[in-house]
């Protein structure tokens, strides 16, 4: 049903066919974009929230760094906002960018999600009253739908240069149009070799056989979920993965949590959490099964020296690499879990290159569509996520909310 695009959500099923089909002129505006920001600025400020930031942060400092802003040289620091309502974390990026050079990638497909067009309004403000309106129009960047929507409608009045979120792909899909590759281009992230990772796996998927990782990942987590696992824990050995983790959480967390059904998607940074959940995986409830990711080899290597006094024991690892401890380690936690009644998957990339990340990118989003299929809901919309925005808005006052503004406060004050 992906494939042919009639299943249901069949018309949010663009990023299917997007590694292919991608628009070449827009990626070659995205790289144009790219060079001007990191001449222009010191500093790119991203707006959005959920799939419209997430899958970014997550190649940034997976392919650069986790301490990306700390490390670049030759590029701009590129901090995410817009995902919070804390005014101590805006006022703080705020203050810092007002003495920089800095653009605002601003990514919304409607414009009016209300944390990122609080974020949006503050930072041009600043651009404005920095550089003018004329030179702010220059450092503006909307990332947003093609035709429609409050962004849109303001890009246009604003003479703002436009980048697309199609149509027929949804926010947590898009990581591979737009949303995602202007600020990893910023970066410096080789963005064709990504799309050509993602498209050798987009070719890989087309067989509809446990030979596919994908159809096969799909198949195991739904098995392990009839036979009455409800949480699947993912995990890696590499603290770059934090974004990644979080990005994997909300493709699956929306795609499947409906209708009283789906695996809850949690993640763990192991070797860290196994000091503080490990017990819970060996000895708690038998709940959950785990998806270990295995990146391949560090980039730079460190072995563990000899010391002749050998007063810390160590000496046993001398002349090991941190790679080879670290695997050993894996090794060691999956027996002992799976011994402990935890199943346990792997995924392994061959490496951690753009290629091998727009594989992975792919892998997830091709096996999280099938995957909602198998469970028998629309893995492409999200009902549930409108419960809370209702609620907000009638508290905050917006106009037209004002009789359930009356019913919430009255539960509250019950």
């Amino acid at each position: 049903m992906l494939a042919e695009h009639n299943g249901p959500g069949g018309e949010f099923t663009g990023w299917v066919d997007l590694p292919r089909s991608y628009d070449r002129e827009e990626v070659h505006r995205v790289l144009q974009t790219a060079r001007i920001i990191r001449r222009q600025s010191e500093v790119l400020i991203v707006v959005g929230i959920g799939g419209s930031y997430l899958g970014a942060r997550a190649l940034l400092e997976l392919l650069t760094s986790p301490n990306y802003n700390l490390t670049c040289r030759r590029s701009p620091q590129i901090f995410f906002t817009g995902n919070t309502l804390s005014s101590d974390a805006m006022t703080e990026l705020l203050d810092y960018v007002q003495d920089k050079d800095f653009s605002v990638n601003v990514v919304s497909k409607s414009g009016s999600t209300t944390e990122s067009a609080i974020a949006f309004f503050l930072f041009r403000q600043l651009l404005e009253e920095k550089y003018g309106r004329e030179g702010a129009r220059e450092r503006i960047y909307a990332t947003t739908d093609k035709a429609r929507g409050a962004l849109k409608s303001l890009a246009d009045a604003e003479g703002w240069e436009t980048f697309v979120v199609p149509d027929d792909v949804g926010g947590r899909y898009s990581v591979l149009t737009a949303v995602g590759l202007l600020p990893i281009a910023v970066a410096g992230v080789d963005i064709t070799a990504l799309m050509q990772g993602a498209a050798e796996m987009m070719e890989t998927c087309t067989e509809a056989s446990f030979r596919c990782p994908a159809w096969r990942y799909a198949a195991i987590r739904y098995e392990l979920y009839r036979a009455g696992r409800s949480i699947e824990l993912l995990a890696c050995y590499d603290p770059a993965f934090r974004f990644m983790a979080e990005w994997w959480k909300q493709l699956f967390g929306e795609s499947e949590g409906k209708e009283g059904k789906g695996l809850f998607p949690a993640s763990v940074e192991f070797t860290a959490d196994l000091h503080s959940m490990g017990q819970y995986i060996q000895e708690g409830k038998r709940l959950m099964f785990e998806t270990v990711v295995r990146l391949g080899p560090s980039d730079r290597q460190l072995t563990v020296p000899a010391d002749e006094a050998d007063g810390d024991g160590l000496n046993f690892l001398a002349g090991k690499s941190l790679d080879f401890i670290r695997d050993r380690a894996m090794e060691g936690t999956l027996l002992a879990h799976t011994e402990g009644g935890v199943p346990n998957l792997i995924v392994e990339t061959s490496g951690r290159t753009p290629a091998d990340l727009g594989q992975l990118i792919y892998f997830f989003e091709y096996a999280c569509g099938l995957s909602g299929y198998l469970l028998d809901v629309n893995p492409f919309d999200q009902p549930g996520v409108e419960a809370y925005k209702k609620n907000m808005f009638a508290l905050l006052g917006k106009p037209g909310y004002e009789d359930r503004r009356a019913q919430l406060e009255s539960k509250l004050e019950g």
